[in-house]
């Protein structure tokens, strides 16, 4: 079981689970373009918030050997946010259609800030690898700092589009209090 735990290829295959049920409801007719795009959003955001919490719960659970499992999966969890972005961004895409109307709505504040989050998020994802990490040095983890840059303009869309913030809100208080915390024990620890 542990080595089941551990495995990579398992990792993403849960991951992938609610993508793939996503689009199945979607091509079955049970799902509206709306409801895809929010569900592929939200997910995207959820996967963001834990990508962005592991290093508060690792701070948290000093002694605790698990955070590490969350350490070596990180990068997983990211290029997934990535991931869902791509797809809340295509099925946009294939709604509009229209290149010109996609670009008007495309300078609107609250698709605006989407757009450049989904420009970050890319740049990370194309990234995130050994290689990557490798030829970087020290620079890629400067540069992959650019993540919170990406958060704040991910919750930015989100609240500048959605007809009802509550949800947004939620996540983005627990982004907040997350971050908060991270901050205050690395300044403790240092």
């Amino acid at each position: 079981m542990k080595r089941i735990l551990n495995s990579l290829p398992v990792l993403w295959a849960l991951l992938a689970i609610p993508a793939a049920i996503v689009i199945y409801r979607y091509w079955s007719g049970d799902m509206v373009y709306g409801e895809v795009v929010h569900a592929s959003g939200q997910w995207s955001a959820g996967l963001l918030i834990a990508t962005l919490a592991v290093t508060p719960v690792r701070l948290a659970f000093r002694r605790a050997r698990w955070p590490s499992w969350l350490v070596r999966r990180r990068r997983a969890l990211g290029v997934a946010t990535f991931g869902y972005a791509l797809l809340h961004t295509l099925v946009y895409l294939a709604r509009k259609k229209d290149l010109s109307r996609i670009v008007e709505e495309g300078l609107e504040p609250g698709l605006l800030t989407g757009w450049i989050a989904l420009l970050v998020f890319l740049v990370l994802a194309v990234t995130s690898n050994d290689a990557s990490v490798r030829r970087l040095g020290p620079g890629w983890k400067r540069l992959h700092r650019l993540v919170y840059l990406g958060a704040a303009l991910t919750f930015a869309h989100w609240l500048l589009t959605a007809f009802d913030m509550t949800r947004g809100v939620i996540f983005l208080a627990v982004l907040a209090m997350l971050e908060a915390f991270r901050l205050v024990r690395s300044r403790q620890a240092s």
